[in-house]
């Protein structure tokens, strides 16, 4: 193997549906991240569904956070702007740093798909305690998108000129 060359590195990803209706019957969404995170080859540590309450998130997510086995966290759902949707204020002060790029590029490439109805996700990204944290819309679609186009690079060690695996070991530093 030449130095250009690199292998695949499987991660451990936990899965978080935020929803106050879907069971795991009806989840799609969940479902649609766990297929395609298992068919690139990383392992699904852990799914839950979690209803959309900032308080029950934050507890699900924190729990994960202090995992240290657990590598990404990918949530679907409480991403809109209904009185409901909770997500990014029940894990944005988690974060220790927000990866505000992630949101932009999401919408961008939404835009591309949905229009203007992407002004309605509020899709954030960051990193805690060492874990990568993915906050997206609810829709099978916009989770095919997200991982798709933006997630399963940047989780993928081969990818080049740079992805967020690569950085993994120096989270930590202070």
């Amino acid at each position: 193997m030449s130095k250009q060359e690199r292998e695949f590195l499987p991660l451990n990803i936990a899965i978080m549906v935020v929803s106050d209706s879907r069971t795991e019957e009806t989840d799609t969404s969940g479902k649609t991240l766990v297929n395609k995170l298992t068919a690139a080859g990383h392992q699904c540590h852990e799914k839950a569904i979690v209803a959309d309450d900032i308080y029950l998130i934050r507890e699900k997510m924190s729990e994960w956070i202090a995992d240290p086995v657990i590598n990404a966290i990918i949530s679907t759902g409480g991403t809109g702007v209904t009185g409901r949707d909770g997500t990014p204020e029940a894990v944005q002060p988690l974060l220790d740093k927000e990866l505000n790029g992630f949101g932009e590029v999401f919408r961008s490439i939404s835009y591309e798909e949905i229009g203007t109805s992407t002004i309605q996700s509020r899709a954030i990204a960051g990193v805690a305690n060492g874990h990568y944290i993915f906050c997206v819309p609810g829709s099978s679609g916009a989770c095919r998108t997200a991982w798709d186009k933006l997630i399963s690079a940047q989780l993928d060690y081969r990818t080049r000129p740079c992805n967020l695996v690569e950085v993994m070991p120096r989270l930590l530093e202070k």
